[in-house]
């Protein structure tokens, strides 16, 4: 049927051309994003879950920043602790040295020097801060362990007030007689049995730390991987879309050029 007032075919190839369009926009905004979905419309259900692990992830970043922030105090801790072991022994050492019969009691005011000097050593070390926070109190310290906000507790490493420690630091008149000397020696030999304790006990809290962060990063790795498979594009598939969509685009063009031209048969008849 010729006719010149509604021309349906430059209608229906003018919608397909509109299609084409739109579909050739959004694969282009695809490859020049890296995104699957685009709009809401592309997958509301897509988006909502990526949504989600995307909050996750954020709440992961966090408790591992925590997490390596605990080990770090933990690994100063320990460094003094380490240093504190040293001079604990050589405050043993001098203790021994000075329950020598043949030592004079000159010698024995030296190694009294020495080891009141590494009384106050351990002493001054007992009030170390890391952060403003004390590296050695009975504070208990609450870590992040996942992105809901567990934690699990860790209780501080107290010097002062512990009993073995403070009789070693505050041992009377040290190394002045071959008795206190003795006495000295009983005491630092404690400090040194509480100082393996604790650290100890400090080494099982950095395992169980790093393994903490060791999940929290394999967490963190597998929900990028999911995020990734639902929002990334398949570049080589949208690539493959992209150039269908411009072949649409250029022959919907001509043949919405043809559509046009078909009203023109019309005159064919008039001029018959």
């Amino acid at each position: 049927m010729s006719v010149i007032n509604t021309n349906t075919v430059a209608e229906a190839t003018s919608n397909n051309l509109r299609a084409s369009s739109s579909a050739l926009s959004k694969s282009l905004t695809r490859l020049s994003s890296g995104l699957k979905i685009i709009t809401p419309s592309d997958d509301a259900a897509g988006l909502a879950v990526s949504s989600r692990l995307e909050s996750q992830i954020r709440r992961l970043d966090a408790a591992l920043n925590n997490v390596v922030n605990a080990v770090s105090f933990s690994q100063t801790q320990d460094g003094f602790l380490k240093t504190i072991d040293k001079a604990l022994r050589r405050m043993g050492e001098l203790a021994m040295l000075s329950q020598d019969t043949t030592k004079s009691t000159s010698d024995r005011t030296l190694y009294n020097q020495e080891f009141a000097q590494l009384q106050d050593y351990i002493r001054a070390t007992a009030g170390k801060d890391f952060n403003s926070v004390s590296l050695f109190s009975a504070t208990t310290f609450s870590v992040t362990i996942d992105s809901s906000g567990s934690t699990f507790d860790i209780t501080g490493t107290p010097i002062s007030g512990n009993q073995s420690y403070d009789d070693a630091i505050s041992t009377a008149v040290g190394l002045t007689s071959s008795t206190l000397a003795q006495a000295a020696l009983n005491f630092v030999g404690a400090a040194i049995n509480q100082i393996a304790l604790d650290r100890a006990k400090l080494g099982a809290v950095q395992s169980r730390l790093n393994f903490t962060s060791e999940q929290l990063t394999t967490t963190k790795e597998n929900l990028s991987s999911a995020i990734s498979r639902i929002s990334d594009v398949d570049v080589a598939q949208e690539a493959t879309q992209y150039a269908r969509y411009q072949i649409l685009v250029q022959s919907g063009t001509t043949m919405l050029a043809q559509a046009n031209a078909l009203p023109r048969s019309v005159l064919e008849l008039l001029r018959a």
